[in-house]
């Protein structure tokens, strides 16, 4: 079997709440982690109204602007795919990193199954806070992104806007991801 060459994509959802299928995804960032610039984003229509006071402040979003201004969870899968399929060529494998990406992409992964049947990412995302991690042996607690930046500099943060949020993580894993390589 031979290595197909890996798309790293940077992705951030926003959400009604933390329970995946219970509570919406509203929104989801994508981008290219080494061209940021080639992005994707998208506000969905919630699936309930079940919601979590703290995650909604968070994003500054309701589920009534959601509901508004967003798409069908359906349609949105599908435009994110299209998205995914067109930047990564057909011999590469799309890789979804994320900042806790257990969380993201336990919500991406439910959506895309839910809604189109398969994952364009397949079952493992890769987490920026893990390869920290490893990277400097730090304890878990310093994963934290306030953490991470005191260590590798980025220039951008982030704002819980999903896309903003995908371009910052790219940063940081660009410059943990060098981190590591250098402690090789």
């Amino acid at each position: 079997m031979s290595k197909k060459p890996e798309v790293f994509i940077s992705v951030d959802v926003e959400t009604a709440g933390p329970i995946v299928g219970e509570h919406s995804m509203l929104t989801v960032g994508a981008c290219l982690v080494y061209q940021p610039e080639i992005s994707f984003s998208i506000m969905l229509k919630p699936v309930s109204g079940k919601s979590v006071a703290e995650a909604l402040k968070i994003t500054g979003l309701t589920l009534e602007q959601a509901e508004t201004e967003g798409v069908t969870p359906s349609e949105a899968m599908t435009e994110f795919s299209a998205w995914i399929a067109k930047n990564v060529p057909k011999e590469s494998s799309p890789v979804f990193v994320g900042l806790n990406a257990p969380f993201d992409w336990g919500f991406v992964n439910y959506y895309f199954l839910k809604y189109l049947g398969e994952n364009p990412f397949g079952f493992t995302a890769l987490d920026i806070k893990a390869l920290f991690m490893g990277a400097t042996g730090c304890s878990w607690y310093e994963t934290r992104s306030s953490a991470i930046d005191k260590v590798v500099h980025p220039n951008q943060k982030g704002d819980h806007d999903a896309l903003h949020d995908a371009k910052y993580q790219a940063e940081l894993f660009r410059l943990v991801r060098a981190l590591a390589e250098r402690s090789d």
